[in-house]
């Protein structure tokens, strides 16, 4: 389907997009893990060169995958399991996860969209703890070691006429986190990963270009800081399930009809329930993987 651009956030499906070719290319590294028990597939996605990044259509740097077939489902128990895989994938990717950090964590979307939502749902029920501990110290936790975690929601720009990176950016300077985690929604080339896909990755992230709106880059480079970013694909292009179920035909016979279909995105039903449910997964998993008070 190269006639119109399919859009996609996940390097997972990048690298699926090379048909199979990945091996070939020298500078990506691809490593698989499956657990039976929770039924989380673990895709690994290492880009080591710019010419791996280049075939990619990523920054070089790690990306992790899980894939939870019924992270949509009503279990709270299950939910229990992912986040604590996630946990530890999250833990695995920050810099020296044992030392003190503060970190800022960011909820990126738009509240009044709900499949855009994810960001700050995430962030209303994070644990934060930096006021107290400058106010008070660590005793207010009755520990002697622990992240000084704050947070942060800037909005879309059409509410406040600023670029995330900008409030963003003068948020660091007031404050100097050592490291900033990003929590975005995300765009996919397939259904069937729609609220059931999370990627972490440590390359940072372009908020809007899964549906081709552009905003300023938030990563080390932009923003001095070492920069984690989590996201779930919440909306799939519209052209693409148009275009997979009616193959090369549609190619031939609708190519403007299906263009017109790449500036539409769609979403699940009952995506309300599953960005609440999905947000309290991600919510979880990040008090667990900057939980070091024990450690």
């Amino acid at each position: 389907m190269s006639w119109f651009q399919v859009r996609t956030d996940l390097a997972l499906e990048a690298r699926e997009s090379i048909d199979g070719k990945e091996n070939d290319i020298h500078g990506i590294k691809v490593e698989e893990n499956y657990d039976e028990k929770s039924d989380v597939h673990i895709t690994k996605v290492i880009i080591e060169t710019k010419n791996g990044a280049k075939a990619m259509g990523k920054p070089m740097g790690t990306y992790v995958t899980l894939e939870a077939p019924g992270m949509i489902e009503p279990e709270e128990d299950y939910h229990q399991e992912i986040s604590d895989i996630l946990a530890k994938e999250i833990r695995d990717l920050l810099p020296e996860p044992e030392e003190e950090k503060s970190i800022l964590v960011v909820g990126l979307g738009n509240r009044d969209v709900t499949a855009d939502s994810l960001g700050p749902n995430v962030v209303d029920n994070l644990f934060i703890n930096r006021h107290i501990v400058m106010e008070y110290g660590k005793v207010a936790y009755n520990c002697s070691k622990m992240h000084l975690v704050s947070s942060l929601v800037p909005g879309v720009m059409a509410k406040t006429g600023m670029e995330s990176a900008e409030i963003i950016r003068g948020v660091i300077e007031q404050t100097n986190p050592d490291l900033v985690i990003v929590i975005d929604a995300l765009a996919a080339r397939s259904t069937k990963r729609l609220n059931r896909t999370i990627q972490i990755t440590n390359t940072g992230i372009h908020p809007g270009s899964g549906v081709g709106n552009h905003r300023n880059a938030l990563n080390e480079e932009s923003l001095h800081v070492p920069v984690l970013a989590i996201g779930v694909p919440t909306v799939v292009d519209a052209a693409t399930i148009v275009g997979d179920a009616m193959g090369e035909y549609a190619m031939g016979e609708y190519p403007n009809a299906l263009s017109e279909l790449n500036n539409m995105y769609v979403t699940s039903k009952d995506v309300d329930a599953q960005v609440q449910q999905i947000g309290h997964i991600l919510c979880d998993a990040l008090n667990k993987a900057l939980d070091i008070s024990l450690a």
